[in-house]
């Protein structure tokens, strides 16, 4: 039996409810390591900058687009105000269930944003994401 790699995981999304499956979902996948919720972008902000001194392994982050205060957009667009000591440790999958042509486009304007996934989050749409990791 050989190590395998687990993922954790920051879920950022207004609904606790999605929270909550997104949580389910990547927990069943048997990869994952830590999974945080977050339903404000600015909080799990915060615990990004304040963990950027520690070491840990890479993490996910399933950020929403639609969001009171902070968007998943202005959280994007902070983020990738941090500098790539940290940047380098996240990877950025925004999770909406727009279909936006707006959205999708500038998702694409973002270097940090790996892929954009529909809501709901499923395990095979997560399986086929783990798997690149």
């Amino acid at each position: 039996m050989g190590n395998i790699k687990k993922l954790n995981f920051i879920v950022i999304d207004d609904s606790k409810l999605d929270c909550f499956i997104a949580e389910k979902v990547i927990t069943n996948t048997g990869k994952s390591g830590e999974v945080r919720s977050f339903v404000s972008a600015e909080q799990a902000l915060e615990t990004i900058i304040s963990a950027k001194n520690t070491s840990f392994p890479h993490t996910i982050i399933l950020v929403d687009i639609q969001m009171p205060v902070m968007n998943g957009f202005q959280f994007i667009e902070a983020f990738e105000l941090l500098g790539p000591e940290v940047i380098n440790n996240y990877s950025i999958f925004v999770i909406s269930s727009s279909i936006n042509e707006n959205d999708l486009k500038r998702v694409d304007n973002y270097v940090s944003v790996k892929q954009f996934l529909n809501k709901p989050l499923n395990s095979n749409i997560l399986g086929a994401l783990v798997d690149q990791y």
